[in-house]
């Protein structure tokens, strides 16, 4: 080995012939020679000048010290024209922090008095920031991971009807027939939902008590209905219409809305409000930006919301196209995931029991497995923008309240004593508010403010009940809307069959039989 490095100068001697190339100092003295011929002679501790060997690994020990060396000056570098260009007093940064940072001075009170807030305040947000990664993934790892189920495809075998501009809506019928029907009740899915929802568990039993005939249908995109090609309230009740006429419900009809469906309950009252007869809302949703809402309403309906959920109103509002990246994510995933999850909702107690119940659980999956049948997020955007967006009417509006036909000064006087020049306007229909006192998704605030600005409605407050509690799987929580709205059990319309009979001369006998409804 000593051999083969023979004749091959070490990298003192290239460093000491680098330095040794004619710069000289002020008085003469060319650099580096006595280093050299110190160096030299410490090599050789006779100084004969032998030459000494060196291994391969002081080389690499010397080259990365050499390195080292570098790299620290490069760090110190950049620290200085750092400091020079972004944390001097007259770089743009510091100019643009200055205000704000000045708010949150107070802070600096709760530091050591020995600790520059300069540097004492990243290395807490640093340490934070670990600390906040930490506890995540530490509470994901100390639990165990559920077993997600694989939502099922279902072959269709809904009943539907033709609409006016060729669409298909599909609907679903339960209680008595059309033509024994004594009450007519359709009900609107809210969001996430389908037809299969209708009244969660609602007896058949009962239904026939009180001879309802109740309706429930697929929102355009849901289901098994076509989508609509510019959807909005309007069209909502006159497909709500539509489909009314199409089953052949003449008579006015009763609503049920139930948490989002109740908008498309408010679109049908608004629009349509001679075909209805009555409306009953559980848990009602209002558009969260209601302008008529005092900002104390407001404060404490948007309090109870997590803020994922105030976000995806805020996405929903101004950049609706982001929305269908968080639902292939949840929902349209294709595996059935806990609703409190999806949905960005916190539930109580009560809410949370109802949930655990396994025929919760199965009508659960069972109605997310139909309402996201068609695989796109295309309703579901619709259906969140509407909630968000300008309905084309407010609350107000359906107050009962006198209209004048005054075209001046005199007509306005004319028309406090007469009343033949004034009209009563708004919904004078019966509605029924059915509000949980424990709810976290629909906040009670919400009815507090259709009471104000509707005082003709009645309110049922519910002390200890929650958003799902009261009208899922509630035999006598049904019992109590249906009494509220058709008073007591009449039961079905009756149908007499009358047979008359003629008798013609050489000819058989024949009955004809006559049906009547009494």
């Amino acid at each position: 080995m000593e051999e083969m490095r023979r004749g091959v100068p070490l990298w003192q001697e290239e460093l000491a012939s680098l330095m040794d190339g004619g710069l000289q100092y002020d008085d003469g003295s060319p650099i580096g020679q006595d280093s050299r011929s110190g160096f030299e002679s410490s090599v050789d501790g006779s100084g004969s000048g032998s030459e000494s060997t060196e291994s391969l690994k002081d080389q690499v020990t010397g080259f990365m010290k050499s390195w080292g060396e570098m790299l620290m000056d490069l760090a110190v570098g950049c620290k200085d024209v750092v400091q020079q260009t972004l944390v001097s007093e007259d770089s743009v940064v510091v100019r643009k922090i200055r205000k704000p940072a000045a708010k949150l001075s107070f802070l600096n009170e709760y530091l050591p008095e020995d600790r520059d807030p300069a540097h004492a305040w990243p290395v807490i947000f640093f340490v934070f920031l670990i600390a906040l990664a930490a506890l995540s993934f530490g509470s994901d790892n100390s639990t165990s991971v559920p077993v997600l189920k694989k939502l099922r495809l279902h072959p269709p075998g809904a009943s539907r009807v033709e609409l006016p501009d060729g669409r298909y809506l599909a609907y679903q019928e339960l209680g008595v027939s059309s033509d024994r029907a004594r009450y007519s009740l359709i009900v609107p899915h809210s969001f996430l939902s389908s037809r299969l929802a209708g009244i969660p568990g609602v007896k058949d039993s009962l239904l026939k008590d009180y001879g309802v005939r109740l309706v429930s249908y697929d929102l355009p995109g849901f289901g098994e209905s076509d989508p609509h090609r510019a959807r909005n309230l309007s069209s909502s009740a006159s497909d709500m219409i539509d489909l009314a006429s199409a089953l052949g419900i003449v008579e006015k009809f009763w609503l049920l809305g139930y948490s989002s469906g109740s908008m498309h309950a408010w679109a049908a009252m608004r629009y349509f409000p001679e075909r209805i007869a009555g409306v009953a809302m559980i848990a009602p949703m209002i558009n969260p930006y209601e302008a008529s809402m005092s900002k104390e309403e407001t404060a404490k309906t948007w309090e109870q919301w997590l803020r994922k959920r105030k976000f995806k109103y805020f996405l929903a509002r101004r950049w609706p196209s982001l929305l269908p990246f968080f639902y292939r994510r949840s929902f349209l995933s294709g595996y059935l995931q806990p609703l409190d999850q999806w949905m960005s909702i916190s539930l109580g107690e009560k809410d949370k029991h109802v949930m655990r119940d396994p025929v919760f659980e199965e009508h659960y999956q069972r109605n997310v497995e139909e309402s996201t049948r068609q695989g796109t997020a295309k309703p579901f955007v619709e259906e969140a923008v509407l909630h968000v967006s300008n309905w084309g009417f407010n609350l107000p509006d359906f107050r009962l309240q006198k209209k004048c036909k005054a075209n001046g000064v005199l007509s306005w006087l004319m028309s406090m004593y007469s009343e033949s020049e004034c009209e009563l306007v708004g919904f004078g229909k019966t509605i029924h508010l059915w509000q949980g006192m424990e709810d976290r998704v629909a906040p009670p605030s919400v009815t507090d403010y259709i009471s104000r600005v509707i005082p003709e409605a009645t309110v049922h407050r519910l002390p200890s009940e929650g958003h799902f509690s009261y009208f899922f799987f509630c035999d006598e929580c049904h019992k109590e809307i249906f009494s509220a709205l058709f008073g007591e059990p009449q039961g079905p319309i009756e149908l007499t069959e009358e047979r008359t009979e003629t008798h013609k001369p050489d000819q058989p006998e024949t009955g004809s039989s006559n049906i009547s409804t009494t």
